[in-house]
């Protein structure tokens, strides 16, 4: 068996379009303008680079796009004071502060300082809580990007994921929770391991769906996966080859993986172009919801 591709990159940009013509749609018919503030803090290379994705890929989509730069010294207390202002400003529909933030100012304030309708990473407590709250239906409020566009590609690759036996590996805030909420969902059978989970290559070998988050290179060997089973591989990470060039890998051997799965994201080009996409996406949203509307079907 040689796994099928599943194409974040082009997924992401159909997704892109169809938020492009929402937008479009919105300023026709309502006069409204969907607009995005991104908050960056510091000097991280990383950050920078995937703050200005973000910027460019607002413009065009058509949104307005608010862009705060902030030195690495500013104040806990100023920042707040900017994230009071974008909540007050009508022309804002969508706070994100790039994270991390440098090591004097809490994440866990500024996040929380964040009005829940405007906070399209979904990582609140209160849209956490509203998530696992959910009944059957749209949801009405912002779901956390990078689970949100796994589960986009699921669906697109599998249909309906009703009944499948899922393994979400990584417990995290921003991915491996949430992930876990949205397949409960779909009403698949979920279970949420980790580092210390006993016999977890055992538990992966029994999903059909396997999604990994853990941040660790390669660590998800290809005797791991069932044959037959759809794997999304969240993790990215920067190695150097023997040659000196760098490259990037996930949380997956994807080569040994590839072999036994059914479909399988790589990396680079899988879940991560989903990401941003689903932040549009999200944006697009929290503007309809501003004046009343429900949730488009994008």
């Amino acid at each position: 068996m040689t796994a099928s591709i599943i194409d974040g990159k082009a997924y992401a940009a159909g997704l892109r379009e169809r938020v492009t013509r929402a937008v479009a749609a919105l300023k026709a018919e309502r006069g409204l303008t969907p607009g995005l503030a991104v908050v960056l803090v510091g000097d991280d290379p990383a950050s920078q680079v995937y703050v200005r994705s973000k910027t460019k890929q607002t413009r065009e989509a058509g949104m307005a796009g608010f862009d705060h730069v902030l030195p690495a010294n500013t104040s806990e207390v100023a920042l707040l004071g900017l994230i009071g202002r974008l909540n007050a400003d009508p022309a804002v529909h969508g706070i994100l502060v790039q994270l991390p933030l440098p090591g004097h100012i809490a994440s866990s304030r500024i996040i929380a300082a964040i009005d829940p309708a405007k906070d399209v990473d979904g990582l609140s407590a209160t849209n956490a809580g509203r998530l696992v709250q959910a009944g059957a239906g749209p949801l009405d409020f912002p779901v956390a990007c990078t689970p949100l566009g796994c589960l986009m590609l699921l669906k697109d690759s599998l249909g309906s994921l009703s009944g499948a036996d899922a393994i979400v590996v990584g417990r995290s805030t921003l991915v491996g929770k949430p992930m876990a909420q949205l397949l409960v969902r779909e009403d698949c059978t979920v279970t949420i391991a980790h580092s210390r989970t006993r016999d977890l290559p055992g538990l992966c070998r029994r999903a059909d769906i396997l999604v990994a988050a853990t941040g660790r290179a390669e660590m998800i060997k290809g005797d791991w996966i069932k044959p037959g089973a759809t794997v999304i591989d969240v993790g990215i990470t920067r190695v150097t080859r023997p040659d000196g060039k760098q490259r990037l890998i996930g949380d997956v051997d994807f080569a040994a993986a590839s072999a036994v799965a059914r479909a399988i994201t790589p990396v680079p080009g899988g879940v991560g172009p989903m990401t941003v996409a689903c932040l549009l996406h999200n944006t697009v949203q929290a503007a309809r919801r501003s004046i009343g509307l429900p949730p488009a079907t994008i």
